[in-house]
């Protein structure tokens, strides 16, 4: 079975929003088996969606469509798809119902407008919605099938979990599937990565390997195609032992895992409490422990030093080694480190300090150096980083480095 995906909104045009949508369907169709060989993005206007969806239907079995679902004028999925299926809209009484009651629960007045979103081409099939009020739709005719799904990512991957892939995997019976996994890396660039697991590379058959770049990790995912799941997760196995053979403790998660729900996994498992100490990041360490739920079982408090002063006196940074060393310094790290550990009690310090740009840098301290402080019992540690990048880059690089420090030191791969 060949799919097709039809991204529909100005808006992604314009890239006021970023199409997160089409990439979790290609990965949900990669684990069916279902060939994926395009994805067009098109915008709110009549002529030209009829002749995506057209040409879509021509090359594709399924043409999967997300957005132009809702009750505005602009919304023309629905008023098309019957178009180019050559079939009349049609009310759908038990959605005019759900649509009603949706609006009732809210305690808000439906306006008319709302009702467009109960109509389906004829012979389609709702999805239910149980986000919002716009309907999905799944139309068969002449062995082409079309679904249409909201733009609203929590809306499509509820339709997607509960009807589509359920629905698909009707459609290709006991065809071969396609299964993944991602082992995340954390140490290595691109390149680097490529040329140190090389050989494995270029003996690939099934599982393949694809090196994917991703914000201060590369992703390696794992493809294995069997004719059943239990076969796949075999062949997938029987590789990832060999890249964490060769790989070792650069590997920090899988699928998707963050580093931030790794290493709050080992702070749980360990029983410990954190405190942090930052200055280059501004926060961004805190922050990204604390969206993981349940963080308030390992996270005390985080400090943001940013100035001298504040290192002084919230942290007891001397003034002699701010002085002699500078606040971009491993003595300055180690004492922040150190000082926040001591001030909220805990069994973990640590700390960042840097130049983050695009000014503030030297010949001796360049934008993108920075230090890190690791601080448990009565042990300090530095570690000193250099990366490149714009501002904002250098401050998330700084907060992914710091974080893969920690969950090497609680997984017993870094000693102080």
């Amino acid at each position: 079975m060949n799919a097709e995906i039809v991204s529909i909104g100005t808006e992604l045009l314009l890239g006021q929003i970023v199409d997160t949508n089409a990439a979790y369907i290609a990965e949900r169709l990669a684990e069916l088996g279902i060939n994926l060989y395009h994805r067009t993005t098109v915008g709110d206007n009549k002529e030209r969606l009829l002749q995506v969806l057209q040409r879509s239907l021509e090359r594709a079995d399924v043409v999967i469509t997300t957005g132009g679902l809702g009750p505005t004028d602009d919304d023309l999925t629905r008023e098309i798809i019957a178009e180019v299926m050559g079939v009349d809209l049609v009310k759908d009484e038990k959605l005019v119902k759900q649509i009603e009651s949706f609006f009732e629960k809210l305690g808000r007045e439906m306006t008319e407008n709302n009702l467009t979103q109960a109509y389906l081409p004829v012979g389609a099939e709702p999805i239910i919605n149980e986000e919002g009020t716009a309907a999905g739709i799944i139309l068969e005719k002449d062995d082409k099938i079309i679904i249409s799904m909201p733009g609203v990512p929590t809306e499509m991957k509820q339709m997607m979990r509960k009807e589509v892939i359920p629905y698909l995997k009707g459609q290709i019976g006991n065809k071969q599937l396609i299964k993944s996994k991602v082992l995340k890396v954390c140490g290595y660039g691109e390149s680097s990565l490529e040329t140190e697991i090389k050989d494995i590379l270029d003996n690939q058959t099934n599982p393949t390997i694809a090196l994917l770049a991703s914000k201060a990790e590369v992703h390696l995912r794992i493809t294995a195609k069997a004719d059943v799941e239990k076969e796949a997760s075999y062949l997938i196995n029987q590789v990832e032992v060999e890249l964490r053979e060769r790989l070792q403790d650069n590997i920090f998660g899988v699928n998707e895992e963050s580093m931030e729900e790794v290493v709050a996994k080992r702070l749980n498992k360990k029983g410990l409490q954190i405190a942090i100490a930052e200055s280059c990041t501004g926060g961004l360490i805190g922050h990204r422990l604390t969206n993981i739920p349940g963080s308030s079982s390992y996270f005390e408090r985080g400090v943001v030093s940013y100035s001298n002063q504040a290192k002084q006196e919230l942290l007891q940074v001397s003034a002699q080694t701010l002085k002699e060393h500078g606040a971009v310094s491993r003595e300055t790290a180690k004492e922040m480190a150190k000082g926040v550990k001591e001030l909220a009690k805990t069994g973990l310090g640590i700390s960042v300090t840097g130049i983050a740009g695009p000014g503030g840098g030297s010949e001796e301290k360049p934008i993108g150096l920075v230090y890190m402080g690791l601080a448990v019992g009565n042990k300090t540690q530095s570690f000193r980083f250099k990366f490149h990048g714009r501002r904002q880059q250098i401050k998330y690089l700084t907060s992914q480095y710091a974080l893969d420090k920690l969950r090497r030191y609680l997984e017993g791969n870094l000693e102080l």
